[in-house]
Formats: C-alpha cells, structure tokens, sequence
C-alpha cells in the first residue's frame, strides 16, 4: 500500500511539473540559489555592486529608470563600466519614462560605447502599439549573476523622509547558477523585439551553485504565460494560497479559481495597497472585494506608503517573485518576468515574511446582516449614519461624525475595516466625468471636436501606412513566386535532352 502511494504520489508530481512547465512554456531548472531582497535600498545596493564588478556584459531592463539621485547613479555606474570595455546594454520602456527622463540622459552611455534602447514607443502604422509596455524589472551580469524584481530605478521607492513618507514596500530576488542564462534569453528576447539581435560569444555555462529548482516566465503580450501559470497554482494549491499584488484588478475565470480554492479549505490571502499612486486601480480593485470575502478569501490592506510587490506563495513548497501584476494588462499586454520556485526552504522565507507584512496591514470583512440572521451583506465603510430628519441641522452631522470616527477606532484597535455596500469611488469618479464630458460639449463643443478630429486622423494615418506596408508585402511575395509560364510543361523535353 505504502509502494503504491507512493508510486501515485510520484506520478502525481510529474504530471504537475509537465502542467507548469506547458502552462508558462518554463521549463524547471535546478542547481541555483536563491537570495530574497526587500524593499529598494537593498536592491540599488546589491544592484549597482554588481555593477560595479562586472568584466564582461551588463543587460539592464527596466520599466522606469528616472533622472533623479537613484537614476544618476545607475547611468554614471553603467558608463564607468563601459568605458572600461565591457558590454553595456540597456532597454527601458517609453511610456514607463514618459516624463521621468530624456532621450539625453543616455547621452553619456552611448558617448561611452553602451547601447540604450526605448521599448514600443509612438510610431506610424501601429495605432495600437502602445497597449503593449516592456514592464519587466531585470539585470545580469557576465551570465553568472541575475535579478528580478517590482523594483523601478527611482528615488520614489525609497520614500521622502523629509515629507515623513516612508520607502515602498516591494520584493525580488537575486539569482546564481544555470537560470542565468534563461534571464539572460529573456533579455535578448526583448531586444530582438526593438532592434536587430545582439551578437555576442556564447556565455561559459554557469555551473551549479545551489540546490534551489526554478523556472523563469518571461511573459510576453498575448502569450498569456503567467496568467495560465496562476491560474494552475490556484488549482493545485491545497492547504494556503497567499498573494501580494500592487495593482489587483481580478478578472472573472481567475477570480472563480481563487473563490474555488477558498471554498475547497484552501487558505487564500490577498494583500493589497491601502493606499496607491493610481488611485482609480485602487477603486476597481476594491469594487471587486465582495465576491473574493464571500468566498472566504481573506482580504487585506497595507498601511504604509505604497506596496509595489507582486509575489505569490503557496502551501510552503512553492513561491513566484517578479513584475507581473494580477490583471490583464501584465497577464495579456506587458512583457513581464516572474521566477517560480520550488524550494520548501525559500517558500518558508517568503511566508514569513508575508506573515511579517501583515502585521502592518488592516482586514477587510463583511458585515453581518441587519435583515436576516445567518447571512451576511457589505455593510459601509464608514457605517451608514442615521436618515436626517427633514428639519436639517448639525446633529445628523454630528452622529455621522460620531460613527466614522467610531469606525476609525474600531478599525485601528481590531485591524479590520468593514467593507462598503458598493465601493463607491469608481461611480462618483465616473459620474464627474461623464459630467464634465457633457458640459464641454454643450457649452464648447469644440473641446470635444477637436481631441476626436486628431483621434480620427491618427487611426485612418495608421490604417494608410499599414495598407501601403502590406502592398508591399504582397508585391513582394508576387516578385518571388515562380512564373508559371517559364516552367517546361509536362509533356515537352528541355533543350539538350
């Protein structure tokens, strides 16, 4: 019986490993270790050393590298090394620096022989190219030394201790061994994408140095990789599925995985901002809070600054640290790297350090019914005050302010706050704008003529140039194919025969 389970129990494990690895088109490497790095101070140290020690490549991909205090140092690191004669190679993503830096802050590196390239910026015959971003967080060194993280190249993650704003909270990891060489191929990827491949010697294969087994998603638009990965996890977890994302907008089938984990006794957590830098996610992601607690999942809301991780861990044997949020713009859109592990000892790390976070974190729960006993509604956030009397006057306001501030304290002694009946921020934010929206068409109908004109003409320029490109392509494929009437037909003989 004993042989026989565990003969099952092995079975079992292969068809896992054979569901991950076909899921996220990530095959398991072993023989590597592992270093977990919080928050952005350890990784701009750890970063910018390795900088500092490389020999013989650097590839830097990076969503945000802003011209600040942080930024300057990693331009004027990189510029050291290259002048020095090592490769310097550097992808950042448009959008992601749209207002963050110049197309001269990277004067000095390409003066110094490095090469800079801009992801997926504007350009004629691709209307919609710009949906797509190059979200990814990464840097390697000489093939042998490799991280990946939610960490941006700016000054903002370290927080303003002079405004009292403490640094973000975020995670990554840093990599020695063979899955190198896999970041290594997601780089290149990236880059084949913008400009022509690079041409390097082959890296020497980087020997085993630990015994921790990995795989590197590097996602890509509309591959859906990392979607298809935790939406695998989500089924197979059985005991704790606990989850940090920066940016949580759930879409239905995966939102149904994790209510169906949770139904089943698994333990599912989600750690979410209390407070973002993109207030409107923030609203989307609360409005979808009611159907994840009514399931059972647990909800929570960190109290600090901002929390940018993205992580996942999963009944103590499974972990997953990157750039992928959980919505459908990094599952769908972005290119993104996550790392996937499979180490009971690193898992262990990780849900510590999640029970450590929630600590500064406050729950959100469900109110019970004031209808009907035995089930449960979304009650306010700040509990409903009583129905003015129609007479007015400041005691209505009074009690209202009573309750919220009775709410506040109920919220900071219990670490709990009650969810809304409807989260209303997304409805009040649509409601202005659609009001502001027809105000300017009634009382100046050209604020409105004049954005949709230029919207008209960018779409039918694009629709022009991708008629001419594909032209093109076609006179192209006419000029290689054969003439028919050149071929000898069947039954004649060539000359000379």
């Amino acid at each position: 019986m004993t042989s026989r389970h565990a003969r099952q129990a092995a079975s079992d494990r292969r068809l896992a490993e054979q569901a991950l690895s076909r899921s996220a088109r990530a095959p398991l490497v072993a023989g590597n270790d592992v270093e977990l790095m919080i928050d952005a101070q350890v990784h701009f140290d750890q970063w910018l050393e390795a900088i500092k020690n490389a020999k013989e490549r650097i590839f830097l991909e990076n969503y945000i590298i802003r011209d600040d205090e942080v930024g300057r140092a990693f331009r004027d690191a990189l510029v050291e090394r290259a002048s020095a004669g090592v490769f310097v190679a550097v992808i950042s993503d448009w959008v992601g620096c749209l207002g963050q830096s110049r197309p001269s802050f990277w004067t000095p590196l390409r003066a110094a022989g490095g090469q800079v390239r801009i992801h997926n910026p504007p350009r004629i015959g691709s209307p919609f190219g710009w949906v797509s971003r190059n979200h990814r967080k990464l840097l390697t060194t000489d093939g042998r030394l490799g991280f990946l993280s939610g960490v941006c190249i700016s000054a903002k993650w370290l927080g303003n201790p002079k405004k009292d704003i403490p640094p973000w909270r975020d995670t990554g990891v840093s990599i020695r061994g063979p899955a190198v060489a896999e970041l290594d191929n997601a780089f290149f990827d990236s880059w084949a994408d913008i400009a022509d491949p690079l041409e390097l010697p082959p890296p020497v294969a980087c020997p085993e140095v630990g015994n921790i087994a990995l795989r590197v998603v590097a996602n890509q638009p509309y591959t859906a990789g990392t979607y298809r990965l935790d939406q695998m996890i989500a089924a197979l977890a059985t005991k704790s599925l606990w989850l940090t994302d920066a940016y949580f907008v759930g879409i239905a089938p995966y939102v149904q995985a994790l209510c169906a984990a949770a139904r089943d006794g698994v333990d599912v957590r989600l750690l979410v901002p209390g407070t973002s830098d993109i207030p409107l996610v923030a609203g989307m992601s609360r409005a979808g809070y009611k159907p994840l607690l009514k399931a059972g999942v647990r909800v929570f809301e960190w109290n600090g600054s901002m929390l940018h991780a993205k992580t996942a861990v999963a009944d103590g044997q499974w972990a997953r640290v990157g750039s992928s949020n959980l919505n459908i713009q990094s599952w769908l859109g972005n290119r993104e790297i996550d790392v996937a592990i499979e180490d009971e000892g690193f898992a262990g790390q990780m849900a510590r350090q999640y029970e450590t976070d929630l600590e500064n974190a406050t729950e959100i729960v469900l109110a019970p019914s004031r209808r009907s006993r035995g089930r449960e509604r979304v009650a306010s956030s700040e509990p409903r005050p009583p129905r003015p009397s129609r007479s007015g006057g400041s005691s209505s306001r009074a009690a209202a302010s009573a309750l919220r501030l009775a709410n506040t304290v109920g919220a900071a002694l219990s670490e709990r706050r009650v969810l809304g009946d409807t989260e209303t921020g997304p409805v009040l934010a649509g409601f202005f704008g659609l009001l502001v929206l027809g105000a300017i068409g009634v009382f100046w109908p050209r604020g409105l003529a004049w954005p949709l004109a230029a919207i008209a003409l960018w779409f039918s320029l694009n629709l022009a140039v991708r008629w001419v490109q594909l032209r093109a392509q076609r006179g192209k494929a006419d000029a290689d194919r054969p003439d028919p009437s050149m071929e000898p037909h069947p039954g004649s003989k060539r000359s000379g025969e």
